[in-house]
């Protein structure tokens, strides 16, 4: 009853797979499409992608600043009381509307190539910021890769056990016949339903972890977990990639060092530092500065005295000496209209052209900070760039040193296999004649799935470590 209830519920969870996988082939993903759509989706490469565009609008920035910089400003009030007015520079005391627009425009001249450094400093950090950015996609790369291999050996352990599932099955179906006719015990029949449950546990546990590698190949592309997914194992043999194995570990870091991001970005923020320790020290020199300024002014009370020949009068203005007679001059009438707007603002333009030499004596020790911190700042960037090539360097040779002994694994469960395939089929022989017990061949046949298990398992570890080299020697990683 137990092996029953175990062969039933095997049965559902092949059928539930196998229509899972139909409708999936519609949608295989090979690891370059796996690989692609990672490096579109990932979300630590869309925020470097960010940092290498903020580093972009860094540089922009910097080299703008060569132009000169120009302003527009204005005001407009009403003044109130005794006050000087801004037309005529006289005391009033009346109310009247001013308006004041001005526009400035400074250069530097000379500063030492501060901007040209600064300009030069965040080329180097837009360069590292992109080459970091190369960097993570060829480690998202690797991760895909080494994901999609579990992957791949989970489903082949899948087979696997499925095959024993139906070696197990007909195994015991002969049993049977041979019990029914008296050639075997009861006893036989029972260590083989045992033997089959045990298979069937070992297949539903194959497919749980299939599933569960799906699932973290799934997280890593960023993938919806409702999205038709399915893989498909291509025809890989281990012994056409072995070759690269037998390059010299130092031939590979030196082929890693001269692509990776990670050294070349390490070795361009070096630069960038050496450039920002330069601009720091022209802080501590003269700078020549050339300003340019335009203004004018307008007023409401500031009016233009105009006189006609229209006599409106006399005014006595003395006497004479002999006969004292009063003297008169005649009065004309006179208009006072306001100046016009545009009058006022054309009459009123003034211009002034300032040639500025800062010398700076003291501004509390900053310039002198800034130095120091620039030069610190470059030597933690130095040793930050012998520190990514001495990692790297000891990645390459430990990543060398596995390949080689995943090679040996590799090999000796190969041999392994081929001897159990060989002592399993001598023992089915024997069971078949009644020359071997029940249990020598469970035995047998547990000790040829273990193999085959290993040898699968020992495979994908190959590939993957083979990849590994790949990944350093700047190869495309593929299946």
């Amino acid at each position: 009853m137990r092996s029953f209830t175990a062969l039933l519920i095997l049965c559902l969870l092949l059928t539930t797979h196998t229509h899972a996988q139909q409708r999936s082939m519609d949608n295989v993903w090979p690891l370059q499409r796996c690989i692609q759509y990672a490096i579109s989706h990932n979300i630590t490469i869309k925020q470097d992608s960010l940092n290498a565009r903020l580093a972009r609008h860094a540089l922009t920035q910097s080299q703008l600043s060569q132009l000169p910089a120009v302003n527009v400003s204005g005001s407009y009030g009403r003044s109130f009381g005794r006050s000087i007015n801004p037309i005529t520079n006289q005391f009033v005391e009346t109310e009247y509307n001013f308006f004041g627009p001005s526009a400035s425009s400074n250069v530097l001249l000379f500063g030492w190539n501060q901007v040209r450094n600064t300009i030069a400093r965040n080329r180097y950090s837009l360069e590292a910021s992109l080459a970091d950015l190369g960097q993570r996609k060829d480690d998202i790369a690797l991760n895909v890769a080494n994901s999609y291999l579990i992957a791949l050996l989970a489903q082949e352990q899948i087979n696997i056990s499925n095959n024993q599932v139906g070696l197990s099955k007909a195994q015991l179906d002969q049993t049977k016949a041979f019990a029914e006719a008296g050639r075997l015990p009861e006893l036989n029949v029972a260590q083989l339903e045992s033997q089959l449950a045990s298979d069937s546990a070992n297949l539903i546990n194959a497919i749980a972890n299939y599933n569960s590698a799906i699932l973290d190949l799934k997280t890593l592309l960023n993938l919806d977990f409702s999205e038709s997914f399915s893989i498909k194992a291509p025809d890989l043999s281990p012994g056409d990639q072995m070759a690269i194995a037998q390059t010299a570990p130092e031939e590979v870091y030196q082929a890693a060092r001269s692509h990776f991001g990670s050294i070349k970005g390490s070795q361009l923020r070096v630069q960038s530092a050496e450039k920002a320790l330069t601009a720091a020290k022209g802080n501590l020199y003269p700078q020549l500065n050339l300003s340019y300024q335009v203004g004018t002014n307008f007023a409401s009370n500031y009016l233009d005295y105009q006189q006609t020949n229209e006599l409106i009068g006399l005014t006595p203005i003395g006497i004479t000496g002999t006969d004292s007679q009063i003297v008169y001059a005649p009065r004309y009438k006179s208009l006072t209209p306001l100046v016009p707007f545009s009058t006022q603002m054309r009459n009123n333009i003034r211009h002034s052209v300032v040639l500025n030499l800062n010398i700076p004596l003291f501004n509390s020790w900053q310039s002198q900070y800034a130095v120091r911190q620039a030069r610190i700042n470059l030597a933690q960037q130095e040793l930050s760039q012998y520190s990514a090539e001495l990692t790297l360097k000891q990645n390459v040779y430990k990543a060398h040193n596995n390949a080689l002994n995943s090679i040996q694994k590799y090999n000796a469960a190969k041999r392994a296999e081929d001897a159990a395939k060989r002592a399993l089929d001598f023992a089915s022989k024997r069971y078949e004649l009644g020359l071997t017990s029940t249990v020598d061949l469970l035995v047998t046949q547990n000790t040829e799935f273990a193999t085959a298990a290993n040898l699968i398992s020992a495979k994908y570890d190959l590939i993957f470590k083979l990849k590994v080299i790949d990944y350093y020697m700047g190869k495309e990683l593929k299946l």
